[in-house]
């Protein structure tokens, strides 16, 4: 259970920190997780750049009509992942969200069908790309209707409170959905029913384009928990430690019958808002070079090297080995070959009504 230890207080003006730009810990309590973790959160962190850094190229090699780039959004998205327990947590993310995926273990294949539209996409798709799913870890598809997935997950929260199987329902998205009457009235309905539901933020600043100032009267989005009944966090969400420690507490707060809570992730997204936005009419570049300096792939290195865990080698060779994945999983992706025009019609109906049977011969044929 958790108890008045908890190492993090709710509406904190700065937000939670325990990196330092050089790597030193800034904790006022001990680094307690497991070299290998450390290890594994940074091998999973260069993935996930890695990942993002090749779907955008896809898509300007024409293979992929859509990508919403996420790099600087990764240190949240893999603290999300080690949080929660896979295939057993529910997961409702927002279309930026492949380091979740990739971390989760989400096959490479999976992800690059679902942006190119083969047949190694589960989704057979029918999804436009960037919105990952897997039914398998209970990852539902992401939706591009802004806030659209924040109140089925508070559903399926109350779900999950009612079968008393201690389950807990993490759903993310960007700051911009705070904006929308959907995710207040989730809210509004998470705190009444004391849901077992974490809300994660990913507040880089600009939603498309329109900064946080102009789109919401609060200083912060962690704020807005107060309506609501639930506490509200702030964390550095480029920290991947700092996302890490509070994430846990959070879903083992909610799982033990204390209620939703709001985290607020400081991020910044490198990249335009997607394929179809140009971010140099709405920000400058010196904001984008001064936000790069506080990458958080070089910051988290930097502990792991002050520990004496990770070094130029490593890194070669991590990079060379995460390359050599994605290079396959594409060719695999794309080798699957089209979806056939005719899959249109499965899986909408237990049996399928004679019209519909008539349209798909007169497709297939």
């Amino acid at each position: 259970m958790i108890r008045d230890s908890s190492r993090f207080q709710p509406f904190s003006e700065r937000p939670v920190r325990l990196v330092g730009d050089q790597g030193e810990w800034l904790g006022a309590f001990e680094l307690d997780l497991s070299d290998e973790l450390l290890v594994q959160l940074y091998r999973d962190l260069v993935l996930a750049r890695l990942l993002d850094e090749r779907l955008v190229r896809l898509q300007l090699q024409g293979k992929s009509s859509f990508v919403a780039p996420s790099s600087g959004h990764e240190a949240i998205q893999i603290a999300i992942a080690h949080a929660v327990r896979p295939g057993r947590d529910w997961l409702f993310p927002y279309y930026r969200d492949y380091g979740v995926a990739s971390t989760l273990g989400v096959p490479l294949v999976e992800i690059f069908g679902q942006m190119m539209g083969t047949r190694a996409d589960p989704a057979k798709a029918r999804q436009m790309p960037s919105h990952p799913s897997s039914r398998a870890l209970n990852m539902f598809t992401a939706v591009s209707p802004i806030a659209a997935h924040v109140p089925p997950a508070v559903g399926a929260g109350v779900a999950m409170k009612l079968a008393g199987r201690g389950e807990v329902c993490v759903t993310s998205f960007g700051e911009g959905a705070t904006s929308e009457g959907d995710w207040h009235a989730a809210m509004n309905f998470a705190g009444v029913q004391g849901a077992p539901v974490v809300f994660v933020c990913e507040n880089n600043r600009y939603a498309i384009s329109v900064e946080l100032q102009k789109q919401s009267g609060s200083a912060t989005i962690a704020e807005k928990a107060h309506a609501y009944g639930m506490p509200g966090y702030r964390v550095d969400g480029m920290d991947v430690l700092a996302c890490l420690y509070l994430m846990r507490e959070v879903v083992e707060r909610a799982r033990d019958g204390f209620g939703p809570a709001l985290v607020e992730a400081t991020v910044y997204r490198y990249g335009a808002h997607s394929s179809a936005d140009d971010d140099s009419m709405y920000r400058p570049a010196e904001e984008v070079a001064a936000w790069r300096r506080r990458d958080p792939l070089p910051r988290y290195r930097a502990l792991l090297e002050r520990r004496e865990l990770w070094d130029a080698a490593a890194e070669e060779a991590l990079r060379a080995e995460a390359n050599a994945a994605l290079s396959d999983a594409a060719l695999e992706a794309e080798a699957a070959g089209e979806v056939p025009f005719a899959w249109m019609f499965d899986d909408v109906y237990a049996e399928m009504p004679w019209h519909l049977g008539e349209q798909r011969a007169e497709a297939e044929g």
